[in-house]
């Protein structure tokens, strides 16, 4: 048995695995686009001054409803110290407020500010002008297809819908529930 067997069959792949395409396996092309993408959209938040982190958490906010830090952290998949450092960030520069939770001092409630709002506009452009050169040359059809392909991929390895996984935390995967709350 070579070595690829025995991983294959270590990790409860029995099956013979199909042929590799031409092009590269599906996790290396997704795997490939995935990289460009993440830093072609980091390249296109570069002019309005935002880490995709912190567009991450504007996105997080922007339901118009303040979130508590906890919530916004499970919400995200994204680890509360880690969360903390990336509100602070936005707070000084005026586009997140965190203001004490009536009733409870210890928690905080997080809300866009109006200039917090404009640049989650100006994240959402740059996310639709990504959208529309990485799906150029495709047919509504097949945009559509590919949408529902990979929505279906992921739903399948457990990830988070809309919750990108380089955020920070625990993979993209729903969170580990707490006891207690």
């Amino acid at each position: 048995m070579s070595m690829i067997d025995e991983l294959e069959y270590h990790a409860g792949m029995t099956e013979t695995p199909a042929p590799m395409p031409q092009g590269g396996s599906v996790a290396f092309l997704l795997s490939q686009l995935g990289a460009l993408a993440a830093r072609e959209f980091a390249r296109r938040l570069e002019p309005l001054g935002l880490t995709p982190s912190e567009a991450g958490v504007l996105r997080g906010l922007g339901g118009g409803e303040p979130r508590s830090q906890r919530a916004l952290a499970d919400a995200l998949d994204v680890h509360a110290t880690r969360l903390v450092s990336v509100v602070g960030g936005l707070e000084r520069r005026g586009l997140v407020a965190r203001e004490r939770r009536a009733g409870d001092r210890r928690a905080y409630v997080l809300s866009l500010t109006p200039a917090g709002r404009e640049a989650l506009a100006g994240v959402a452009a740059a996310g639709r002008a990504q959208e529309r050169e990485f799906t150029r040359g495709l047919s509504a059809d097949e945009r559509a297809a590919l949408v529902d392909a990979l929505q279906g991929v992921a739903a399948r390895q457990g990830l988070t819908p809309g919750v990108h996984p380089g955020l920070g935390g625990r993979g993209g995967r729903p969170p580990t529930p707490r006891s207690g709350t």
